[in-house]
């Protein structure tokens, strides 16, 4: 029985030492650049490391605007505005973004309503050659011209001064008016366009003829082309996360991350997240099996041509929301919002390429309803940005850092 206490004790000591070794990590809270009435946050790193925050504000003068701020060390520059209008579609689970190339070439993009119906709204893109300080006149991506919903869009920056730009089409929810009889087929694509410096829009294509209707698109760069993660939608309403790739001029056929068979009769309204470098991808995503809502993470070795098994990353009772960030050769780190008692908190975890996982921590607290939109994060050399939208009467951004050494260390 003395042996038996003893081996008890000394493995409750390992165990208290091995949490010791572990520690949450500190998170560096920033001054927010947005003022009060702000929400929609989205961060960008460019490939010269400047970090770039948007978000969008309510205004009383234009109604809405799109403002944007870099980060210096530890502090946001002052905000500076890309657009701003009364006709705008703004919603809590489809935000506008802001995404830099070289030589200070930036591309934002917001929605616009183009009819009387709710749902009918058009995708802006506008330019910027001087780093922000003008911004052209913007233009729409999608030549269809119907009154129909246009959004969720994922941009990035591509070869010789060029950004592609993928979304979620409504086009074919409108009546058939090529003289036919044929109905609408009420069926969401997903779509993709080249844009020129000049503003010019080419290879406009089709990526999927079939997908969920409200779930965010995400799209990473690898060292040979562009992964797009998508939520999938089957004739048999299996709503699984599809991923397409861009490479050597042309888009791979569409294929499933990862057979969840989640059947679902409608939009669950919470995309995937993908993050990559070189040929390494990571990806996270929400789902529920077994009626068991999970958070999953998987990673890709081939730039997304194929997935390892994924691990959960959650702690039981996830609400999605989620992002992801690599970390090393071989590790990355998910947020995604968890439920709690007494609302949510934003969590992150790191995990592992061999399917392991690290302690979760804490990010922030927030409510569990949808103005508390959806976290971001992005990396800059050593350290984590997050952003997230602090619901209130009057919402506001908050930003935070996280030095990754301060994350629990794994050779990398």
């Amino acid at each position: 029985m003395a042996i038996r206490f003893s081996i008890f004790i000394i493995l409750f000591i390992l165990l208290g030492l091995v949490e010791a070794k572990t520690p949450s990590p500190q998170i560096k809270e920033i001054q927010s650049p947005a003022a009060e009435n702000s929400g929609e946050p989205n961060l960008f790193t460019g490939e010269d490391g400047s970090v770039f925050l948007s978000w969008v504000e309510g205004t009383k003068e234009t109604g809405f605007a799109l403002r944007f701020s870099r980060l210096e060390d530890e502090h946001w520059s002052s905000p500076e505005l890309v657009a701003e209008g009364r006709n705008w579609f703004v919603n809590w689970a489809d935000f506008p973004s802001l995404v830099s190339h070289k030589n200070g070439l930036l591309a934002a993009h917001w929605l616009a309503k183009s009819g009387q119906d709710t749902y009918a709204y058009n995708v802006h893109i506008a330019l910027s050659t001087d780093a922000g300080k003008s911004w052209r006149k913007s233009f729409i991506p999608h030549s269809d011209g119907t009154q129909t919903e246009h959004g969720f869009v994922s941009l990035q920056p591509w070869k010789n001064d060029q950004f592609f730009a993928v979304w979620l089409d409504g086009r074919n929810y409108a009546k058939n008016d090529n003289g036919d009889s044929q109905p609408p087929t009420n069926e969401m694509t997903l779509r993709a366009a080249l844009i020129e410096q000049s503003g010019k829009i080419s290879q406009e294509v089709v990526l999927d003829e079939r997908v969920c209707d409200c779930c965010q698109t995400s799209a990473a760069r690898t060292e040979n082309g562009i992964v797009v993660l998508y939520r999938d939608r089957s004739s048999s309403e299996i709503r699984d996360i599809s991923a397409v790739r861009y490479q050597n001029g042309k888009w791979s056929k569409p294929h499933p991350v990862h057979q969840d068979k989640w059947e679902i009769a409608g939009c669950p309204v919470n995309g995937p997240a993908v993050a990559a470098s070189g040929k390494l991808v990571a990806a996270a995503w929400f789902t529920k099996t077994f009626d068991r809502p999970t958070v999953k993470a998987a990673f890709s070795t081939d730039e997304g041509i194929t997935f390892g098994e994924p691990v959960t990353v959650d702690d039981g009772n996830p609400l999605g929301r989620v992002d992801v960030v690599l970390m090393g050769k071989n590790s990355a780190v998910v947020c995604w919002m968890e439920a709690t008692e007494d609302g949510a908190e934003i969590r992150a975890r790191k995990i592992i390429a061999n399917a392991s996982v690290e302690p979760a921590f804490v990010i922030a607290k927030t409510g569990a309803a949808r103005n508390s939109g959806f976290p971001v994060m992005t990396r800059q050399n050593d350290r984590i940005i997050f952003a997230y939208t602090q619901p209130g009467d009057s919402s506001l951004i908050k930003t935070g850092i996280i030095e990754i050494a301060d994350i629990a260390v794994i050779d990398n």
